[in-house]
């Protein structure tokens, strides 16, 4: 271990309960450096271990009898948020440092009374730490680290002013991005923000002990797509992340499955704060066996353990396809990315596999179940 013996003993003890089989690449690479106090450029791909990397460092190095906001992480997204806040909590439970999120769509005075307790972490988005700011119940000059969590994100156009102010509204402070691509506008902030900052590059190559993923098809009817998603909630095991292309699709198919009592959940933009909470919490206790979402939607989720990806659609370009399907087959577990394919995608579908390492299976539904074969007729309606 190298990273380790720099933590103190409290995080030593919580990653050995942890039982962790490996460090990951970017927490080897981006500790050290968090800890001597560097500014960081770190590109690493989604569900790598980059939060831990940058939580580990922040718990290390913020001031438990200190009443005040040391540490900031600047999130796009309210799940994302929700997310890291769970990190911080499972790994300050016991000690004297509290945590606090600052999500949009949240109740802004009970976050204000939550800021009067001085807690040494904020998690957020810009919205909302921007009104805060602006209304001075955060106080940014006490705060000596901020992270940039998934950069790219905060960075484009509908965020970065916001972004910029917040971190120029901050003094001496040790700046951190972290982002799965490393864009013109990030250099930017490098540039003009950082002094001297190191740079750190995790390929998706580098991550050790990836399972074995499976691509595979099944030919369905535009139409049957539904239907199809009904049965593979039904799956024994089956804990799937379930990709649409546009919001209407997946409204359209949310009320019909919720109609049939289907074991699925969906995650979209309309939802609201606690309803978001409730599905993802539906999922990950497995009450549920699919959670169906945008991309927009599902962006920085780190869900473990997901047995599947699907396609529901298939996707725009083939970035999306391999971004979508990384999310199986993590930390040396196997996974499968399965396809639903109307006639009307083959090839585009054909497009974007060629590249891979093996030619996707074909497979059917047959007798309540998915296996390998190939088939004209499409399923018919019924379990």
């Amino acid at each position: 271990m190298t990273f380790l013996q720099n933590l103190n003993e409290t995080l030593q003890e919580k990653w050995a309960k942890a039982n962790f089989t490996y460090e990951m690449p970017i927490q080897t690479q981006l500790i050290p450096h968090m800890l001597d106090g560097s500014d960081i450029v770190a590109e690493s791909p989604t569900g790598t271990g980059k939060t831990l990397a940058f939580v580990l460092p922040i718990l290390q190095k913020v001031n438990p009898s200190l009443k005040q906001t040391q540490a900031l992480i600047i999130v796009p997204s309210q799940e994302l948020g929700m997310q890291i806040v769970e990190v911080f909590r499972e790994w300050t439970e016991g000690t004297d440092i509290s945590v606090t999120q600052l999500i949009g769509g949240a109740n802004m005075q009970r976050q204000i009374e939550k800021l009067k307790k001085k807690p040494q972490i904020v998690v957020g988005t810009p919205g909302r730490l921007q009104e805060l700011m602006k209304s001075k119940k955060l106080k940014m000059h006490e705060i000596k680290i901020v992270v940039l969590d998934e950069g790219d994100q905060l960075l484009s156009r509908e965020h970065r002013t916001t972004v910029k102010g917040l971190i120029d509204a901050t003094m001496e402070r040790q700046l951190v991005v972290a982002s799965a691509t490393i864009t013109e506008e990030i250099e930017l902030v490098a540039e003009r923000l950082m002094k001297n900052p190191v740079r750190i590059q995790v390929t998706a190559e580098e991550i050790p002990a990836k399972g074995e993923v499976i691509h595979s098809f099944v030919k369905t009817e535009i139409r049957d797509k539904t239907e199809l998603l009904r049965r593979l909630s039904h799956l024994e095991g089956m804990r799937g992340l379930a990709f649409v292309n546009s919001l209407d699709q997946l409204l359209m198919k949310e009320s019909k499955l919720t109609y049939r009592d289907a074991p699925i959940v969906s995650l979209h933009s309309e939802m609201k704060k606690d309803e978001r909470k409730k599905a993802l919490d539906d999922f990950k206790n497995g009450k549920v066996r699919i959670l169906i979402a945008t991309d927009v939607a599902a962006r920085g989720l780190d869900i473990s353990g997901l047995t599947h990806v699907i396609h529901v659609d298939v996707p725009h370009s083939i970035e999306q396809y391999l971004h979508r399907s990384g999310r199986t087959g993590r930390a040396g577990k196997d996974g499968e990315v399965l396809t639903l394919l109307s006639y009307h995608d083959e090839k585009t579908y054909k497009k974007w596999t060629k590249e891979l390492p093996s030619k996707p299976l074909q497979k059917v539904w047959h007798q309540g179940k998915l296996i390998e074969g190939s088939s004209k007729i499409l399923p018919k309606k019924g379990k």
